[in-house]
């Protein structure tokens, strides 16, 4: 059931949208799941109709997939979607670091290190929720500091389908253990200000993911 905190001030309908789409972006809800309007009206204590709302919304973003007579169903993720998402990541992430060597604060640097650190000590622990939380602040850190405004646009775009493959990958892949160093060695070009190191260092980052996403293709649980 939703949490109606009396400070938030957002309508129903946005609450039970952000609610849902964060389910499918996390994979709480499966790819493939049929989307049951009266059991997730349950579920959340409202009506069906924010739920057929989020629906629709959630369908335009490409989240779910509504089919004639069988229903909404939570979209499914092929291993060419994932590649597309990783090629374009690939090459604007690339140039926010290769601006980052130049233009970011030494207040961000700090920050960039410690969120390192802190994704470190999450790998040696297991911790795939602080897995994914470190290494989503790793890479905004990045992009914030880059200072364009329209590669920031561009990039923020992306994240929300960043994040749901992030679930996918670090639960099948196992990615967690290959990372540390890759961070390591984009901090170290950005510190360094060699704005082609870092851009270079970026770029082998996510190759390496989408070698072995190619490689292994993309295991989803079935309902």
């Amino acid at each position: 059931m939703l949490n109606f905190d009396i400070q938030n001030h957002k309508p129903l309908r946005e609450m039970v949208y952000e609610e849902l789409k964060m389910q499918i972006l996390k994979g709480s809800i499966i790819p493939g799941t049929r989307m049951m309007e009266v059991e997730l009206a349950e579920e959340m204590g409202v009506s069906r109709t924010p739920i057929r709302e989020a629906i629709r919304k959630l369908e335009k973003e490409g989240l779910v997939t509504i089919e004639p007579r069988r229903g909404a169903y939570a979209s499914m993720i092929s291993t060419e979607d994932m590649v597309e998402i990783l090629e374009v990541r690939q090459d604007l992430e690339g140039l926010a670091a290769y601006f980052a060597a130049d233009r970011m604060t030494k207040s961000q640097m700090d920050e960039l290190k410690q969120v390192s650190n802190n994704y470190n000590k999450a790998v040696k622990e297991g911790n795939m929720e602080a897995m994914i939380k470190h290494d989503t602040r790793f890479h905004h850190i990045i992009v914030e500091s880059c200072h364009n405004k329209i590669l920031v646009q561009m990039i923020e775009q992306l994240q929300e389908l960043v994040l749901r493959f992030r679930y996918i990958y670090y639960d099948n892949f196992r990615r967690a253990e290959n990372m540390p160093e890759e961070h390591e060695a984009i901090v170290a070009a950005i510190a360094e200000g060699d704005a082609g190191k870092a851009r270079a260092a970026a770029d082998i980052h996510i190759e390496r993911l989408k070698e072995l996403v190619i490689k292994e293709g993309v295991h989803q649980r079935h309902v």
